[in-house]
C-alpha cells in the first residue's frame, strides 16, 4: 500500500525536535515574568516586550517583503492582540506581583483545554461529554489548589490569572481563523503591528513616571520575553506542527507547565509543595483527556500535516501552519 504522502522519518522527528524546542522556550514565561515585575514594574514587563517585539516583527516582514494583509484580516488582528499581546501578558504581569511563578504555571496549565472549549463555542460544535468531565476536571482541580493555596479562598490574583487565560484562549482561536489563509507567523506578525500603537501609550506612560530601574537579571528576563515568548518562540512551533503534525506536536504542551514548575525552582529558588505538584499532574491529565475526547475543527485536523508554501517559507513554515498555540 502506497502512502505518498506520509513524511519521512527525519523530517517528523525535526518536527517534534522544533515543537520540544518552542515549548521550552515557551515554558520560561512565567518565572522570567515574576523575576523581572518587582523592579520594571507590570506594565513595562507585560506590554513593553510587546512593544519589543512588534520592533523585530517589522524587521522581519520588511526583510522578507511581505505584502500587507487584505482589509479583512485587520479586525482579526485587533481581537488577536487584545487577547494575546494585551489580556494575557498584562494579567498575568498583574498577577505575578503577587503569586510565586509555579502557582501561576499550574492555574495557567489549562489553558489548551480553555483553547478547545472556545473553539467549540464559535464553531457551534457539540463536543462530546467525555470533553465536558475532563475540562471540570481541571476547573475544580485549579479552585481547590487555589484555595488551598490561599489559606481557605481563592484571591485576587488567581481570578487575574483566570482572565488571562481566557483572554488567550479566545485570541487563540481567533487566530486559527485565519491562520490557514496567511500562516500562523504571519498572523503574530501583523498582530504585533496592530498592537504597537495600543501598547506604546500605556508603556510610555509607566515609563515616563517611574523610570527604568532593574538589575542585569530582571533586564534579562525582560529581553527573553519580548525575543522568544511574544515572537520568536513561534516560528519553531509553527513549523515543527507542518514537519510532525498539529495534533501530535501539539501533545508536547503538556510538558510546559512541568518545566516552568522547573525554572521557578532552579531560577527563582520557589518552594514546591504537594498541592502544587498534585495540582499540576491533574491539570495535566485533564488537558491530555480533552484532547482525546474531542479535537475541535477550527484549530485544525486530528493529524493534519501541510507542505512547506516554497523556498521563501523554509524557514518560516507554510501559509497553513496553523492552528493550536501555546501559553506565551
Amino acid at each position: 500500500m502506497n502512502h505518498p504522502h506520509r513524511p519521512d522519518v527525519s523530517s517528523e522527528l525535526s518536527g517534534y525536535a522544533l515543537g520540544a524546542l518552542a515549548v521550552l522556550l515557551f515554558s520560561f514565561t512565567e518565572p522570567m515574568t515574576r523575576l523581572a515585575v518587582p523592579d520594571l514594574g507590570a506594565t513595562v514587563v507585560g506590554l513593553g516586550r510587546g512593544l519589543v517585539a512588534a520592533l523585530i516583527a517589522g524587521a522581519v516582514l520588511v526583510i522578507r517583503r511581505e505584502p500587507i494583509p487584505p482589509r479583512r484580516y485587520w479586525p482579526v488582528f485587533f481581537r488577536v492582540a487584545l487577547g494575546v499581546t494585551i489580556g494575557f501578558p498584562m494579567l498575568t504581569s498583574l498577577a505575578l506581583q503577587h503569586l510565586p511563578a509555579s502557582h501561576g504555571a499550574v492555574v495557567t496549565g489549562i489553558q489548551p483545554a480553555g483553547t478547545a472549549v472556545f473553539a467549540a463555542l464559535m464553531a457551534a460544535e457539540r463536543p462530546p461529554r467525555a470533553f465536558w468531565l475532563a475540562v471540570s476536571l481541571g476547573v475544580v482541580s485549579i479552585l481547590v489548589f487555589a484555595t488551598v493555596q490561599g489559606a481557605g479562598r481563592p484571591q485576587l490574583a488567581d481570578l487575574l490569572l483566570v482572565l488571562a487565560m481566557v483572554a488567550s484562549t479566545f485570541g487563540h482561536v481567533e487566530a486559527a481563523r485565519i491562520a490557514r489563509d496567511l500562516g500562523g507567523w504571519r498572523v503574530i506578525s501583523w498582530t504585533l503591528i496592530v498592537a504597537a500603537p495600543l501598547l506604546a501609550v500605556p508603556v510610555g506612560i509607566a515609563v515616563a513616571r517611574n523610570g527604568l530601574h532593574a538589575d542585569a537579571a530582571s533586564w534579562l528576563a525582560f529581553v527573553e520575553m519580548a525575543l522568544f515568548s511574544a515572537y520568536l518562540g513561534f516560528f519553531p512551533w509553527y513549523r515543527g506542527m507542518t514537519r510532525a503534525g498539529i495534533a501530535r506536536v501539539g501533545q508536547l504542551q503538556l510538558a510546559q507547565p512541568v518545566l516552568s514548575l522547573v525554572w521557578a525552582v532552579l531560577l527563582l529558588h520557589e518552594q514546591i509543595d504537594v498541592w502544587t505538584v498534585l495540582a499540576s499532574l491533574v491539570v495535566i491529565g485533564s488537558v491530555a483527556l480533552t484532547r482525546r475526547a474531542w479535537r475541535p475543527s477550527v484549530v485544525g485536523g486530528a493529524d493534519r500535516r501541510v507542505r512547506p508554501g516554497g523556498e521563501g517559507d523554509a524557514a518560516f513554515g507554510s501559509r497553513a501552519d496553523t492552528a493550536v498555540r501555546p501559553s506565551e
